[in-house]
């Protein structure tokens, strides 16, 4: 009746009004609108690693997402990462994983591939659309259609003469010998790519300039480029920062460098394997870090915006049992007077843990997720929990400390010798600021076998103190062989 009444007074037939409202609602409905943006992240001699990054400019999340491109002959994908691969020809599709096809409005997501060959792609379409930046040269023939895995290594890239000097003109840096590794990463610009031949690398290699989003800086190498310190050696300053005559002992150490790509090489045998420090958007693809005395890989001093993807770690905590995490992101509250730069926070916050293998005999835990860091993703890791030590409460595979984390799609196994209390576990440190510590995390699709030994898949420590950001557990997750159950909170359907 109120309707009618105002259609009445303004003059305008109450049809009309409904049929121009009708065409304002179906002119303006809300709909995801998406582009993707083709980037090569590393080269070598025979071929690349790339990523499309997808971006929603719509006012809508999108559900899902499908990414088609031709590669010219002699071209081939022969690996690739965050989303589900199809083959025909040299015709390749890539739909989203089951993480990553929803993207808010104004948010992006990626996947990558390696190409065997130079060629780049042609004819991109998303959602049957033209890809921001796609070219419309004719397809090549589409004579087969095969599904295809996706290993998660980098090629290989071939060794240059060992007599041969660093080039650092040139887009890409050949080392190898360790003098010249040093060389490359005092003089890489942005841009660059510094590419090591097999062979071990014995030395401190400290990574002091920044590259840009449109000019990152790209290390690679084969799994048999090896980087090894022997250090630590001299005398420390209070709080870790690369100072003459002092060795920090870490095998790959970036300070102050963002925008960097690792790909490809081993990094062994060092007080701490990479550490990275006010490094932000670091890219770890496809490296294997093994048998160092602490962690294997922490993103620290607000290294945010980090990935780490396809890569192993194991043999980690040789010296310091209960230090020896896998993936270490943030610092201990206690740690911010050194590690904290960002209102005196260590703000490592948005870190992405896709698709890797951690352990076995990882000392404490393949992921430690500190306070202070929020919006993280860990996903589609395998964790073996064979070894933990139970030093430092180091007895879960993944202890979160931080807030809304996404933890998804994993599967873990545990079997003896080790410790092991728990799969998954919060914790709530308080910290001056104060922040949600170990609240707003949520569990999904997660496979759980916990040895016969293990209490609970996901503990949540305590619920009272996420009354305002409650931990979330799916009844997605599974479980075998615990002693208690999936989890101690209620589940969500």
């Amino acid at each position: 009746m109120r309707r009618s009444t105002l259609a009445t007074a303004i003059g305008v037939p109450a049809v009309a009004l409904a049929t121009a409202v009708g065409f304002a609602a179906v002119a303006h409905a809300a709909a995801p609108q998406l582009t993707a943006a083709f980037a090569q992240t590393s080269v070598w001699s025979s071929g690349y690693g790339a990523q499309y990054t997808i971006r929603n400019a719509g006012d809508a999340a999108s559900t899902a997402w499908r990414v088609e491109f031709d590669l010219p002959a002699g071209s081939i994908v022969s690996s690739s990462w965050s989303s589900v691969r199809t083959t025909n020809g040299q015709h390749y599709t890539f739909v989203n994983a089951s993480y990553n096809g929803d993207i808010a409005p104004g948010a992006t997501e990626s996947f990558g591939f390696n190409v065997s060959g130079l060629g780049t792609p042609l004819n991109c379409t998303i959602d049957g659309h033209a890809c921001a930046g796609g070219t419309t040269t004719p397809s090549p023939s589409r004579t087969s259609s095969s599904p295809s895995s996706s290993p998660s290594p980098s090629p290989s890239s071939p060794s240059p003469t060992p007599s041969t000097p660093p080039v650092t003109s040139g887009p890409t840096i050949d080392v190898s010998t360790s003098a010249q590794l040093q060389s490359a990463l005092a003089a890489v610009r942005p841009g660059q790519t510094i590419r090591v031949a097999a062979g071990t690398y014995h030395g401190s290699f400290v990574a002091t300039t920044a590259g840009t989003a449109s000019q990152p800086i790209t290390l690679t190498g084969p799994a048999g480029a090896v980087l090894v310190n022997d250090g630590p050696s001299g005398e420390a300053p209070s709080c870790p920062a690369p100072t003459a005559g002092w060795d920090s002992g870490y095998g790959l150490w970036l300070y102050n460098a963002p925008y960097w790509n690792l790909t490809g090489f081993t990094v062994a045998e060092s007080k701490k394997g990479i550490v990275a420090d006010n490094s932000q958007h670091l890219t770890v693809d496809g490296v294997y870090i093994h048998d160092v005395e602490e962690e294997g890989l922490h993103f620290r001093r607000s290294s945010a915006d980090g990935i780490v993807r396809n890569s192993r770690i194991e043999r980690t905590g040789l010296v310091q049992p209960g230090y020896g995490e896998g993936v270490y992101i943030g610092s201990a509250g206690s740690n911010w007077g050194c590690h904290g730069n960002t209102g005196g926070v260590d703000r490592s916050d948005r870190v992405q843990v896709i698709g890797n293998r951690l352990g076995p005999n990882i000392a404490a835990e393949a992921i430690d997720v500190k306070e202070g860091t929020t919006g993280g993703l860990i996903s589609g890791n395998t964790f073996n929990g064979q070894g933990v030590s139970g030093e430092n409460s180091a007895d879960s595979w993944v202890d979160v400390k931080g807030m809304d984390y996404r933890i998804e799609n994993n599967t873990g196994t545990f079997s003896s010798p080790g410790t092991f209390a728990n799969g998954y576990e919060t914790h709530n440190p308080s910290t001056t600021p104060s922040f949600d510590n170990g609240c707003g995390n949520v569990w999904r699709n997660n496979r759980s076998d916990l040895g016969g030994v293990g209490q609970y898949a996901v503990n949540v420590t305590s619920q009272s103190k996420c009354s305002a950001r409650p931990n979330v557990v799916y009844a997605s997750n599974t479980v075998t062989n615990a002693t208690k159950g999936l989890t101690n909170i209620p589940v969500t359907p």
